[in-house]
C-alpha cells in the first residue's frame, strides 16, 4: 500500500487502489450500514473522511485514538471534499480514554483553556494551525534572505555581550559555581549570559560576506507577565554592508514582511482564515492589505513627539522629547497615520545604544535609527545605520566606559570599515500581527512553566 499523508490524500487528483493513512481520530459516527471516521495527521487543517463497514468498529476506535487505515482512495460524492478513503482494514495503534482526555470532540476550546495543557494543546485545531503557519513563515524568511544573497550565520546563544545595554540578561553559571563563594572562577573566565541579540556577531560577519542574517532564539530577563513579552523568543536579524541610507534598511524590512506574509497567505490559507474567523474576527486581512497596497507612513521621532503632545488622548506616560516611545504612544501613532504601518526614524542620541550612527545634527542630537510600528502591536522591527567611523565610535565607548571591553569591535572599524546597517524583527510579534492574536504566549509551541512536566 502507498503511504499518504492526509494532505496528500485530500489533494490527490486520481483514485488510488491501495493506500495507507495514519493519524488521529477527530470524529466517529456509526450508522446501521456505514461507519464514518474523520482522521487527521497534522499535515492539514482539513481531516480525511474514512468510510467503512460497521463491522470494522471496535471499542478502542474513539475520538483521539491513533489509527492506521488501509483501503482505496476514491472520489467523494460530497461537494465539500475532493477524496475519501474506503477502508478495508482499521487498526487502532494507540487508544484514547475520551472521558479523561482534556480536549472534547466538536468543542471549540478557548485559547485560555488549552494553554493549561501545553503537552496536548498541539492537537487542538487552533494551535495546530498556528504551528503550520509558524513553520511556513520560518521557511519563507530563510528563502527571502537566500534568494537575495544573504549568508545564514549561526550566532552564539551563550555570550559575554550585552548588545542592547538594558541589563535584562539571564546569567549563566554551572551548578558547581552556584554553590561556591562569590570569588568563584567563571566557567568561561568571564561572566556569560544568554544572548539578547546576534547583531554584534553579525557585524563581524558582514565585514566578510556583505549581507548576512541569523534567525534563532534570544532571551530577555524582563520581569513582565504581560501579553506582549516573552522570556525566550525568536529573532530575525540582518546586516547589510555598503549601505549609507536608512531607506535601504527600511526597504529590506518591508520586503521581508511582504514576501514572508505572501507566502504564508498562499500556502496556509485555511489556517490563516481560522484565526481571522474565530480568534480575531476584527483583524481579517485589512491591516495586511494596507501594508501591501498603500505606502508606509514615515515620520521622524521629533515629529512623532509633537503629534503625541497635540493628541486629545491622555497617556499614562507623558510624551517628552528624549524619552522612549511607549506601546500606548506607538499604537496612537499608527492610528494617527491611518491604521497603517509607520516608520519612525532619527531617535535621540542618548536614547539609543552606542553602535548607532551619529547624525551630527543639532540642537536635537539624533542617531540614524528606525522602528517599524504596526497596528495592534506597536514596534515590530527595529534597526539603524551602524557607526562605521572609528573616531566617533571610540569617543562614545570611552564616555560609556566600554572601550576596553569592545576593542574587538573597534578593530572592525580599523580594518576595512564600510558604511553598514541592519535590523531585527521579533518573530512571535510578527505572527501576532498577521494573525491578530492578542496574547503573545499563544503563538509559541510551549507556554513557559505552565505545567510541571515542561518545567
Amino acid at each position: 500500500a502507498v503511504r499518504l499523508r492526509v494532505r496528500e490524500a485530500l489533494g490527490a487528483r486520481q483514485p488510488v487502489d491501495e493506500v495507507k493513512v495514519q493519524g488521529w481520530v477527530r470524529s466517529v459516527r456509526s450508522q446501521k450500514e456505514v461507519l464514518f471516521l474523520h482522521i487527521n495527521d497534522g499535515s492539514s487543517l482539513e481531516s480525511l473522511q474514512v468510510v467503512a463497514d460497521p463491522s470494522l468498529e471496535n471499542r478502542d476506535l474513539t475520538f483521539g485514538s491513533a489509527v492506521e487505515v488501509q483501503g482505496k482512495l476514491v472520489k467523494s460524492p460530497h461537494k465539500k471534499q475532493n477524496m475519501e478513503l474506503q477502508a478495508e482494514t482499521i487498526r487502532v495503534v494507540g487508544p484514547c480514554d475520551t472521558w479523561s482526555f482534556p480536549l472534547k470532540v466538536k468543542e471549540r476550546h478557548p485559547l485560555e483553556y488549552v494553554r493549561q495543557f501545553p503537552h496536548l494543546r498541539c492537537r487542538n485545531n487552533t494551535l495546530a494551525s498556528l504551528l503550520r503557519i509558524r513553520s511556513e513563515a520560518t521557511a519563507a524568511i530563510h528563502s527571502f534572505f537566500q534568494v537575495n544573497g544573504y549568508v545564514h550565520i549561526h550566532t552564539p546563544i551563550i555570550t559575554s555581550n550585552d548588545c542592547e545595554g538594558a541589563g535584562e540578561l539571564f546569567h549563566i553559571e554551572t551548578s558547581n559555581e552556584a554553590k561556591e563563594s562569590a570569588e568563584k572562577t567563571h566557567f568561561f573566565n568571564v561572566p556569560a549570559f544568554l544572548t539578547v541579540s546576534g547583531q554584534l556577531h553579525l557585524e563581524v560577519m558582514a565585514g566578510a560576506f556583505t549581507r548576512v542574517f541569523t534567525f534563532g532564539p534570544t532571551f530577555r530577563a524582563e520581569n513582565s507577565q504581560s501579553r506582549r513579552h516573552l522570556a525566550e523568543f525568536y529573532m530575525v536579524e540582518a546586516e547589510l554592508s555598503f549601505t549609507e541610507s536608512l531607506q535601504d534598511v527600511m526597504q529590506v524590512m518591508e520586503d521581508l514582511f511582504k514576501t514572508a506574509t505572501s507566502t504564508v497567505l498562499s500556502k496556509c490559507p485555511h489556517d490563516v482564515e481560522l484565526f481571522h474567523k474565530y480568534v480575531a474576527p476584527a483583524q481579517k486581512t485589512q491591516h495586511l492589505r494596507l501594508f501591501f497596497f498603500f505606502p508606509s507612513c514615515r515620520i521622524s521621532y521629533s515629529e512623532a513627539v509633537e503629534i503625541l503632545k497635540q493628541a486629545s488622548q491622555t497617556f499614562t506616560f507623558k510624551p517628552e522629547w528624549g524619552c522612549d516611545l511607549q506601546t500606548e504612544h506607538e499604537k496612537y501613532l499608527v492610528k494617527h497615520c491611518g491604521d497603517r504601518p509607520v516608520f519612525v526614524i532619527n531617535y535621540p542620541y542618548d536614547l539609543k545604544p552606542f553602535y548607532m550612527r551619529d547624525n551630527e545634527d543639532g540642537p536635537q542630537h539624533t542617531v540614524a535609527a528606525v522602528d517599524l510600528l504596526v497596528p495592534g502591536i506597536g514596534e515590530l522591527c527595529g534597526g539603524s545605520l551602524r557607526e562605521e567611523r572609528l573616531p566617533f565610535l571610540e569617543s562614545r565607548l570611552q564616555r560609556l566606559g566600554l572601550a576596553d571591553a569592545y576593542q574587538w569591535y573597534l578593530d572592525l572599524r580599523r580594518f576595512g570599515s564600510v558604511p553598514h546597517g541592519g535590523f531585527g524583527m521579533g518573530f512571535e510579534r510578527y505572527l501576532q500581527y498577521i494573525l491578530g492574536v492578542d496574547n503573545i504566549k499563544d503563538v509559541i509551541p510551549f507556554p513557559r512553566f505552565s505545567h510541571s512536566c515542561l518545567l
